[in-house]
């Protein structure tokens, strides 16, 4: 599944310029955690400004939130998702930045998408996606030795089509974090020592 799949697409959004006050009202309202910041213009980036923002920022402070604009708190530029990321993807840049909504972005505002509807939107439980890469692996390895039986081991065709399977491998591996002891082709190659003449090939 992509973003542009589970993302919300009612986005609240609010000016830069705007109190806290105001901020935390539409938070409440709308039952939400954060607000997209709205740009000053088209060449102007997008913010976000979040109910951790708020308690991190102002209330740990003793500020008054009518007083503080969301310009002083809010993060911008934010880190922004393509539409079409696959759902894992969105999930990692998550993990490794550390936050837990990003607004979905393509030259303008589309969504957002938060942590929340990976959980309760996507299909990671019912088609985790090493499972699904693993069949794709097994079905390119299948017509990867057809082709070199047709074709032959020292074909382009043959190296080719082993290429799709090692970076299919190499995806899989690292998702799962893991190092390849042996690729497919290698055990390919212990059959067929002239395959790797294959490689020996213009792009």
């Amino acid at each position: 599944m992509k973003a542009s799949e589970i993302m919300t697409e009612d986005v609240i959004t609010i000016r830069g310029s705007a109190s806290v006050a105001e901020a935390v009202r539409l938070m409440k309202e709308n039952q939400i955690h954060a607000l997209i910041v709205d740009r000053r213009n088209e060449e102007d980036a997008y913010g976000i400004v979040t109910d951790s923002d708020v308690v991190y920022k102002v209330t740990a402070y003793g500020k008054d939130p009518k007083k503080v604009k969301v310009y002083e708190i809010m993060t911008k530029p934010c880190i922004a998702v393509n539409p079409n990321l696959a759902v894992e993807y969105v999930a990692r840049l998550f993990a490794q930045t550390q936050i837990q909504r990003a607004p979905v972005i393509q030259n303008t505002l589309l969504g957002i998408i938060s942590i929340t509807d990976i959980l309760t939107k996507s299909d990671f439980v019912e088609a985790p996606s090493t499972v699904i890469l693993q069949d794709e692996i097994e079905k390119y390895r299948t017509a990867a030795r057809a082709i070199c039986a047709e074709k032959g081991p020292t074909s382009r065709e043959c190296a080719v089509a082993w290429d799709i399977v090692e970076e299919l491998q190499a995806t899989a591996a690292y998702q799962r974090a893991e190092k390849i002891e042996k690729t497919y082709f290698e055990e390919y190659c212990e059959e067929n020592p002239d395959a790797l003449e294959a490689r020996m090939y213009d792009a």
